[in-house]
């Protein structure tokens, strides 16, 4: 398993993580992503230990912790082996504090992690949202003082924006606290939005992208067709699945080519669409996520080998979205440098 540096920081991740949002079912809208149990999540474990997959990914707001429950029990014995990222701030409960990036909710919420995933340290905390009611600088203060206990290794930002993401990142060097070394984005063929301001902003800053919904809520996996239902067992069946992150015709649009070059290659379309990911500037790794053993080994099966180039340039193009303003309007500029994504 290929492992790349997370931001600047001098931690190695590797390129697919695993998301524990389908452990514990504690909703429709979770059961709609999965149902797995605590022997269930041990046999995932198991796979992706074989595999190379060190680092696990979960949140204290999926199924209200249970989802860190299920995996804290399926890395008993085993947790000097593996990274743990979880994440804080979206509410808990209905009091007035049980939610938010505060100091008092996240020396709180942090303790109740290390409690429900049974280890004594999180690989890396993520804040789950801005937290717009709360200074930034007590936020960022807060990490640094859990950080610095012991409690907490490295922090990161998940579906920020940029200027609150470059925010983050300016009072944390004006002070020398611990600066977001990774940000947790919506990104895949079908939701490309990261690539105008938050991408950019990675290279600069030394931000690594760690990828959510890599295969667009389900939509690349092949199950979703011109005229045919999707399958009732799957996500986007289901009426908590969320429904679809883009439009149908852009969806089926892209699905033709990977159906195209799925036959050319041999791979399926959920490891082309994982691999094109892979081969985007500021991406460390995929958070994976997965019902059952076939589709986790499916996923599995896009590291280790490459696209070529005129593969990504169809991919690419079929997935290319209008660039709204300003990003348009900059870049007709001389002075402009191009995209990342559009040099050679």
């Amino acid at each position: 398993m290929e492992h790349r540096r997370l931001g600047t920081s001098g931690l190695k991740v590797p390129v697919l993580s695993f998301g524990a949002a389908t452990f514990g079912a504690g909703s429709d809208f979770f059961r709609a992503w999965g149902d797995t149990d605590v022997d269930g999540a041990r046999r995932l474990v198991d796979i992706c230990l074989d595999a190379g997959v060190t680092m696990f990914d979960t949140a204290d707001a999926y199924s209200r912790g249970r989802s860190e429950e299920i995996l804290g029990a399926a890395l008993a014995g085993r947790r000097d082996r593996v990274l743990i990222s979880t994440k804080a701030t979206t509410p808990m409960g209905d009091g007035p504090n049980e939610g938010g990036s505060s100091r008092y909710h996240l020396v709180d919420t942090v303790e109740q992690s290390l409690r429900r995933l049974r280890t004594d340290h999180i690989d890396l905390l993520y804040m789950h949202e801005f937290d717009a009611t709360t200074a930034v600088e007590e936020v960022v203060h807060t990490l640094d003082d859990l950080v610095t206990a012991g409690k907490v290794r490295y922090v990161g930002a998940s579906n920020f924006s940029g200027w609150q993401l470059m925010k983050a990142l300016a009072i944390a060097d004006r002070h020398g606290w611990p600066r977001y070394a990774a940000h947790q984005v919506q990104y895949s063929l079908a939701v490309r939005d990261y690539e105008h301001e938050l991408a950019p902003l990675g290279l600069d800053q030394g931000v690594a992208a760690m990828v959510w919904s890599p295969l667009g809520g389900a939509a690349l996996t092949g199950k979703l067709r011109r005229g045919q239902e999707a399958p009732a067992d799957s996500r986007l069946g289901q009426p908590a699945g969320g429904g679809l992150v883009a439009d149908a015709e852009h969806i089926y649009a892209i699905v033709d080519v990977l159906d195209e070059l799925a036959a050319e290659t041999g791979r399926s379309i959920t490891q082309l669409a994982l691999n094109w990911l892979l081969r985007q500037p500021t991406v460390a790794s995929l958070v994976i996520g997965a019902r059952n053993e076939d589709q986790l080994r499916d996923n599995l099966g896009a590291a280790g080998w490459a696209l070529d180039a005129d593969q990504i340039a169809r991919l690419d193009e079929v997935s290319r979205l209008p660039v709204p303003y300003p990003y348009n309007h900059q870049q007709e500029k001389p002075y402009f440098l191009p995209a990342p994504w559009t040099t050679a």
